[in-house]
Order: C-alpha cells, then structure tokens, then sequence
C-alpha cells in the first residue's frame, strides 16, 4: 500500500479512513519529533498530513522526495513554501469552509470578553479580590448599536457580519476586491477605505490572510488612527499585527482593549502581553470546537485521498498548475 504520514495527533477515525487506503504512520502522540524522527517518518511517504505547526520548506521536502501532495490541517497556509512546492511537482491543499462558523462565533466572543474586560474580571475574582460592587467597577464599552469594521471580508468575515445583525451593529468592511452590491445590502455592509475604517470604527476585527503584503498591515501608524475607546481583534494569523507596536498602544491608552488569538512567533508571545489587563489572550483556538476540528482533519484525510487513492484533482488545491504540469 501507497505510505502517507499524518506529522500531529488527528482523531481517531481519520486514521482509520485513511488505514482503510493506505499505509498510514502517524505521531499520534503529538510528540516534538527530533530531526532523526522526521526524517525516519516522512522517507519513502507520497502524502503528508501536517499541521500549521509544520513548517514545509526545502528542508521538509528534501525528507520526503517522493511525496505527491501536503496536505494542511488549516485553512491558512502561511506555513508552506507553495513555489517550492509547485517547483517539485507537489500539490498543496487546504481545509476551507469547515470553519467558518466556529472561527466567526469566536471572534464575537473575544469582541464581548475584551469589551467587557471579561478576562480582567474573571481574574479578580479568582485573585480573591472581590469584595463588593461598586457602580464604576471594570466598566467595559457596549457591543450593541456600535460599528464593526472588518478587515478581510471573505468567507468568515462574511459570517461574522451575519452573527453581529442581532447586536445592531453597523458593518464597514475593507478588502481588495469589493463585495457584490447584493451581498452588501443582505449583510448590511458598507466598503470603505482602509483608514477611515479605522477611524471610525468602534472594534476592528482582522480576518485576512497572512503574506508578504499583510506582513504588519496594522502598526504604529494604524493603531494611531483608531479610536481611544476601539477594541481591536485577531483571529487571523500572527505577523498581520505589529504586536510591538500593539503593546505599546495597549499600555499608552491609544487603544481601549484587544482580542487576540494570534501572534507573531507563536506559541512564544512577547512579555508584555501578560502584564496588560486590557488585553484577552487565548492561544490560537478560534476553530477548536470538537466538531469543527474533526471536519477540519477529515477534509485534509480526503484531499490526501481524491489525490493518491482515486488519482483526481483533490477538491482544494492550492497551487492547480501542478496538475497541468
């Protein structure tokens, strides 16, 4: 049987979808696999499952030259070298769609819990520090009736456009491509510019992928133009905030609050994260519901699948010129 490597823990039935058509070998353990490992894991495999943990590069690929496609347990894909990949012959996919609702209902989330200093209260409390209520304690900025810019308006922008209609909110939203008119009157959003989302909107919530040109697409200058009373969220990928800059802003007052899921060389995060009461910090889990994450491998497992089992174009490939070529 054909030989494909699962590189992170996966459930347990996708391991057996996958043993059912191939010869699987998996780090079920989750272990940190040294050079040796890897290298032993990934010889002779013609498919790879990874994760955004995995960082496929030269080096990766020259482990396993004889592997046909990666395929990420993600729907970002900042991990991968995809012009190394096409340059090999090796296609490259992706999970989209599968978690869309979760990663929208946990953006909201950090939007209620950052603007309503949730994370600074609930520590107070376990802290023992509670001993009364007092009328201008912890006093947070309303959801309800304010304005939500969205930067990115794809398919979870979208979404969280949808979930914040009940809070009343008005919906800006700034992207390269304006949406169609008729999405914008069923979501109620208006496109404007990059700066005057900035100014005027009351949370700014980032929902854009991560590259080259997104590379601290909010920095010092950005976060100058917000509001003092905006809050601001990322859901999206590490390295789209300046987190230095971040920080700043954050500990000056430039800023009310922020929300964030993601950061510049996660799982490492700067110190100073940890000092600021004005910040909710949750480590890169906006998809881990258990349903969305048993989707999420299972779509990857069946990218893996249409590729090597059946020999079709797998349904979200990243790079199609590999199949041409």
């Amino acid at each position: 049987m054909k030989k494909v490597v699962v590189t992170r823990e996966v459930f347990d039935e996708t391991i057996e979808y996958l043993s059912q058509r191939f010869d699987v070998t998996s780090n079920q353990d989750d272990r940190k696999l040294s050079d040796r490992e890897l290298a032993l894991m990934l010889t002779d495999a013609i498919g790879v499952q990874t994760a955004s943990s995995d960082r496929v590069d030269q080096r990766f690929l020259d482990l396993c030259p004889r592997a046909k496609i990666i395929a990420n347990t993600a729907v970002g894909y900042n991990n991968i070298d995809i012009p190394e990949c096409t340059k090999r012959g090796v296609m490259v996919t992706n999970t989209p769609g599968v978690l869309d609702d979760s990663v929208a209902d946990f953006a909201v989330g950090l939007m209620i819990a950052a603007s309503r200093r949730m994370g600074e209260g609930e520590r107070f409390v376990r802290e023992g520090r509670w001993e009364s209520v007092y009328l201008k304690q912890m006093l947070g900025k309303d959801v309800c009736g304010a304005t939500l810019g969205l930067l990115g308006f794809g398919r979870i922008g979208k979404v969280i456009a949808q979930r914040v209609a009940g809070f009343n909110m008005k919906v800006l939203y700034h992207t390269r491509n304006k949406a169609p008119e008729s999405v914008e009157a069923e979501l109620r959003a208006t496109y404007v510019s990059k700066e005057e989302l900035l100014r005027t909107s009351d949370f700014v919530v980032l929902i854009l992928p991560y590259s080259k040109e997104t590379h601290h697409y909010i920095g010092e200058t950005e976060l100058g133009l917000m509001k003092g009373s905006s809050i601001l969220v990322n859901v999206a990928r590490g390295g789209i905030v300046d987190d230095d800059a971040l920080i700043k802003a954050l500990r000056d007052g430039k800023i009310f609050a922020a929300g964030l899921d993601v950061f510049e060389g996660e799982p490492k995060l700067k110190d100073e994260f940890s000092t600021l009461n004005n910040v909710v910090l949750t480590p890169h889990i906006g998809s881990a519901s258990e349903t969305t994450r048993k989707a999420m491998a299972m779509t990857a497992a069946m990218n893996l699948s249409v590729a090597l089992y059946e020999g079709n174009p797998p349904p979200n490939i990243l790079n199609p010129e590999v199949l041409s070529a």
